[in-house]
């Protein structure tokens, strides 16, 4: 090597930002807040919804289920809403949205995360959609929906209670909390909405005050009620 010619170094790797293909208040809300929350950067994609671009080749190579929201972090491709929040919390404990591993307070965040996911959120579904149950009997599948809801709510009231609020598990704030917020927005115009129960209603706007929270409304453009 000649005096004063330095080795030619290959230049450091060029870390891409996760993106999060969404659509406003769609199930991608909890992951997108949960990504501010983290603070990391990462990269938006909204899906043509309207024009079913989440049934297009493209969106189906990376979510087959073809359905908001996905994720693309380096090789990982993730569908389900609830496993992008596990599989981000985990990547940034740093961020501490998610109780340690083996603790009772993880078993308790998982208990809750999955009750939202299988439960709350499946009943929103059918109050939705309820179209895909059974045509001539949408209305009545509907209002029995909306009637099933009552409870689950109510159990998810009585926790905030139980802990000593603000969140599910008293002051631990996790993706379960996030993911509450999102199920919440999505009663807003139900006859009976979470915000009527009252340790829901001041946990609602715990959240709404958190920055978080605040840019991805702004991001989304979402506008009031929001929940």
């Amino acid at each position: 090597m000649r005096q004063g010619v330095s080795p030619s170094c290959p230049p450091p790797p060029v870390i891409m930002p996760c993106q999060l293909f969404y659509y406003p208040s769609n199930a991608s809300l909890a992951p997108h807040i949960l990504l501010e929350e983290i603070g990391a950067p990462f990269e938006l994609v909204r899906v043509d919804r309207e024009h079913e671009a989440h049934k297009s080749p493209d969106y189906l190579a990376i979510n087959p289920a073809g359905v908001i929201p996905a994720l693309v972090d380096g090789e990982v491709r993730l569908g389900e809403a609830a496993a992008i929040c596990l599989y981000l919390a985990d990547k940034h404990p740093e961020a501490n949205l998610i109780p340690p591993l083996q603790s009772a307070a993880r078993a308790q965040c998982y208990r809750w995360l999955v009750y939202l996911t299988n439960t709350v959120q499946a009943e929103l579904l059918h109050y939705f959609y309820p179209d895909r149950l059974g045509g001539e009997h949408a209305a009545l599948i509907q209002q029995r929906a909306s009637q099933r809801l009552l409870p689950m709510l109510a159990i998810l009231d009585a926790q905030i209670a139980a802990s000593g609020g603000p969140y599910l598990q008293g002051k631990v704030y996790t993706i379960a909390d996030i993911y509450l917020f999102m199920m919440c927005r999505w009663t807003r115009n139900l006859s009976h909405p979470a915000r009527s129960l009252t340790h829901l209603a001041a946990f609602l706007e715990v959240m709404r005050q958190r920055p978080a929270v605040m840019r991805a409304h702004a991001t989304e453009n979402l506008t009031p009620p929001w929940f």
